[in-house]
């Protein structure tokens, strides 16, 4: 019969073994890598800190591998405390080799070498090339360095690339060597052999060389497409919360300061305390209060009716070919303007920007899709086909909406209009008027705030359905979110992000209001 203890020990003890504790750890960095890239789930820190474990784990196995030999235990015939088990206690098939360890456990007194593999040692370093890229790609992630973060991860690909190609070009020499050519076989396919009739009979080592490396770049190129393909399923989910469409009103306080005055006849023969008359100045101040909870929906708290407990805020910024995406981003001014939401209308934020690609889009359900994105920039605009249908599927069907803001260019406008006709060809841009609630709610804009005019002073927008679903912003409002607000005045960059709490609000009351109407 089996013998279900011994096989429950010799299990533990194999699980022990580095290599089945590196494989489960390999597991773990693996969800860890897809989170990073898929779900976003997880903070960077949390990315960052996942993947830095794994450098004493390769430590490890390059320190292990480039010894000589490698130690190993040795069994002995028989363990002295043990006497042999029963011949019906012992498990059968396969479970019988687990079951042996425990059984006829190891002389710990008695140990043998095994002779290292030559290849032991540059595997370990190639494969722990990985885990160190993917800490270096993501560590500048903490500190909002994106450009840096990017620059990198183009590095490690690169260098991968050549790695694996080494590895490649070792494999089919040797495999040249080892592979005996059949003189009953007129016609070779086989491309480890020199006589493969397509490598010819004039240079076939060279001719085997190009073709290691077309179908190797192929093959790289081809894992590579689908990885950065991957979407998976991401969603995004508002804070819970309730509150009233209104603006925040100025409200103006009147106060009294009273300074006392004492009016004596300085003829008067008779001496006597005086009663004191008042002087009363009025001063005029004004406060701006939060006379109605900000938000969309009945329901407790600030924030909106069909949001989550857990959800938040989001500042999404999209990426895209041809131009400088990331405008402003290193100086802080997705994560300023997002801060400035929170504290200015009570809801819960993000504590980080997030830079997406827009094919990522199409990761996110119909009903827990981003409310807005922004896009940003001042030279040229290259999406292809696909993330024009993705960016169409997004502001029609998901109801998402799209802040566009002229980094500064006046060229930006014509890429960025010309990218809409293809999304939206059947809609024209209107200009967006200061009576629009965009500009009323929350905050009442007495003119389109503007840090650097580019060819035009008013803001544009396109409307389906009366929905605002892009609103383009000609004046370069990221500079003044950014750290140090540009050297702008005050009110310009106050006026900046009062337009930003706008915009941000506006597309989360419109989602919020259709999730309610369209709830199952």
């Amino acid at each position: 019969m089996m013998d279900f203890r011994a096989t429950k020990n010799s299990l533990l003890y194999h699980a022990r073994h580095p290599v089945v504790l590196t494989g489960i750890f390999a597991v773990f960095w693996s969800l860890l890598w897809l989170d990073a890239q898929i779900w976003f789930r997880l903070q960077p820190w949390h990315h960052a800190l996942g993947f830095l474990t794994a450098i004493p784990i390769c430590l490890y196995w390059i320190r292990r591998t480039n010894q000589k030999d490698i130690p190993s235990k040795a069994p002995s015939a028989q363990h002295p405390s043990r006497s042999p088990a029963p011949a019906g206690s012992r498990p059968c098939g396969w479970l019988s080799r687990f079951s042996s360890t425990p059984e006829q456990p190891l002389n710990t007194q008695s140990f043998h070498t095994i002779p290292r593999s030559p290849l032991s040692h540059p595997a370990a370093l190639s494969i722990s090339f990985i885990p160190v890229w993917q800490f270096a790609a993501h560590l500048p992630l903490l500190f909002s360095r994106y450009e840096l973060a990017s620059s990198l991860s183009d590095a490690g690909t690169f260098i991968a690339f050549f790695i694996g190609l080494g590895w490649a070009v070792w494999w089919i020499d040797r495999e040249t060597k080892r592979a005996s050519d059949s003189p009953d076989k007129p016609r070779v396919w086989d491309p480890r052999r020199l006589t493969a009739w397509y490598f010819g009979r004039k240079n076939p080592k060279l001719r085997q060389s190009v073709f290691t490396l077309l179908s190797y770049s192929f093959i790289f190129g081809f894992l590579l497409l689908i990885l950065t393909k991957l979407n998976g399923c991401a969603i995004y989910e508002a804070p819970v919360g309730g509150g009233e469409i209104q603006q925040l009103r100025q409200i103006v306080r009147i106060q009294k300061v009273v300074n006392k005055k004492y009016v004596i006849n300085p003829y008067s023969s008779v001496l006597f305390n005086p009663p004191p008359i008042d002087d009363v100045e009025l001063q005029v101040l004004e406060v701006t209060e939060h006379l109605y909870q900000i938000g969309q929906g009945k329901a407790d708290g600030d924030g909106y009716s069909a949001g989550t407990t857990r959800g938040k805020v989001r500042f999404i910024r999209l990426k895209y070919d041809g131009g400088d995406w990331d405008q402003d981003m290193a100086r802080g001014s997705d994560l300023n303007l997002l801060t400035e939401y929170g504290v200015r209308l009570g809801h819960k934020v993000s504590d980080r920007p997030e830079p997406m690609e827009i094919r990522r889009l199409k990761s996110f359900p119909a009903r827990k899709s981003p409310p807005m994105v922004y896009m940003t920039g001042q030279q040229g605009i290259n999406v292809s086909d696909a993330e024009i249908k993705i960016l169409r599927e997004y502001l029609l069907e998901k109801r998402g909406m799209l802040f566009a803001d002229n980094g500064g260019s006046s060229g930006w406008e014509g890429h960025f209009v010309g990218m809409m006709r293809k999304v939206l060809p059947k809609v024209e841009p209107i200009s967006v008027y200061l009576d629009h609630p965009i500009h009323r709610i929350p905050y009442p804009l007495p003119k389109l705030p503007i840090v650097a005019p580019h060819g035009r002073s008013n803001a544009l927008g396109w409307v389906v359905d009366g929905r605002l679903v892009v609103y383009y912003h000609p004046g370069d409002i990221g500079d003044a979110w950014a750290d140090g607000h540009s050297g702008v005045p005050r009110e310009i960059w106050e006026s900046c992000y009062q337009l930003g709490v706008n915009v941000i609000y506006y597309a989360h009351a419109q989602y919020n209001q259709w999730l309610e109407s369209t709830e199952p």
